[in-house]
């Protein structure tokens, strides 16, 4: 019966004293990693952007005459922003969490930093879809201007 209340009268304590203060030490490891990942993070987003290129569709029949690559690479863009906006977020709570300052130590900061890193993954798998399938569009743009326009036949 002893070894059953142990564990409730330490959680008991715990509870009492966690208004006090914050009684884990953060780890300075901890949040320098969680800084260099949201660095890396941005940086992986803007040379996917800045190399992808801006693809975009304006109307219904942009919508209509575009080619399967280019409305894949639009999906791909929207869903690599709303993934970096997760993955950012989480980082930054967990990495909030893992600072000096007493005000995050009830964030259960393991937790962000898993989901963070999980999110990061599968942004950086959208982004090189993104990356591909924006190239691939771009090629078949030109290769549909270059037959509409027999002009340009002469440089192929």
């Amino acid at each position: 019966m002893f070894l059953l209340q142990a564990p409730l009268h330490h959680h008991q304590q715990h509870l009492r004293h966690s208004g006090y203060g914050c009684r884990r030490n953060p780890s300075a490891g901890a949040f320098a990693e969680g800084v260099a990942a949201m660095v890396l993070l941005s940086i992986v987003h803007v040379l996917a952007n800045m190399l992808g290129g801006c693809t975009y569709i304006r109307s219904k029949q942009d919508f209509n005459r575009a080619t399967a690559n280019k409305i894949l690479a639009v999906a791909f863009l929207v869903l690599s922003w709303i993934f970096f906006g997760v993955s950012y977020s989480t980082l930054m709570i967990g990495t909030l969490a893992n600072s000096r300052s007493n005000r995050f130590c009830s964030l259960p900061h393991r937790w962000f930093f898993l989901i963070g890193g999980i999110f990061c993954l599968g942004h950086g798998v959208l982004t090189s879809a993104y990356y591909v399938s924006a190239i691939a569009s771009k090629k078949e743009d030109k290769e549909n201007a270059q037959q509409e326009n027999p002009s340009n036949r002469s440089r192929a």
